[in-house]
């Protein structure tokens, strides 16, 4: 099974969902179509295999960098870190993660957005989690909102980075934290004051 995930991993990386049959990665692996359907089921749900190892690799990187984090600014720059750190060791696992060639309906789908969602409350609750207790209930909003924000922006970064490589994916983390980091910095002090 490993063997299989690895090989559909890298073929869906390659050339994206759409455009891999489950015939290749029968072939490729060395075994027959049946019995790829018969572990698997479908193309769909073999996809969503090699997207989970994908996305759980990229959710308990970004979890670790953030966990040490004293200040909102901190968890900030370690979240965004983790996140162009990963894309930059594991491009096969971007790729497969947010293919743009995957349906856009369905469980795939869902699942992206899943894994979108978890990452959105990672960051937000890393965030509140180093906000003063009295001033997190209202900040709650916002922050979720920033949170929501800051992944999409992550991510429309990374898609420019992986295209042009004109910067470094370090470069690149650094170039988003400077721009965001005073916004995260002034609301946390202002959170601090109230």
């Amino acid at each position: 099974m490993q063997q299989t995930l690895s090989v559909a991993h890298d073929l869906f990386a390659e050339r994206g969902y759409a455009a891999v049959t489950m015939d290749e990665v029968a072939a490729a692996v060395g075994v027959t179509k049946p019995l790829l359907y018969n572990y698997f089921g479908n193309k769909e749900r073999l996809y969503i295999a090699c997207m989970e190892r994908a996305g759980e690799g990229l959710f308990t990187m970004i979890g670790e960098a953030v966990a040490q984090a004293k200040g909102p600014s901190e968890a900030l720059g370690a979240g965004i870190r983790a996140f162009f750190g990963f894309l930059d060791a594991d491009r096969a696992a971007w790729a497969v993660l947010f293919d743009e060639t995957s349906a856009h309906v369905g469980e795939v789908a869902a699942r992206v957005a899943d894994y979108r969602g978890r990452i959105a409350e990672l960051v937000a609750g890393s965030l509140l989690a180093r906000l003063p207790e009295r001033s997190r209930g209202a900040a709650r909003v916002e922050v979720e909102a920033l949170s929501a924000a800051l992944l999409g922006a992550a991510e429309a970064l990374a898609r420019w980075w992986l295209r042009t490589e004109a910067v470094t994916a370090a470069e690149a983390a650094e170039l988003l934290i400077s721009t965001v980091e005073p916004g995260i910095t002034l609301r946390s002090k202002k959170g601090e004051a109230s």
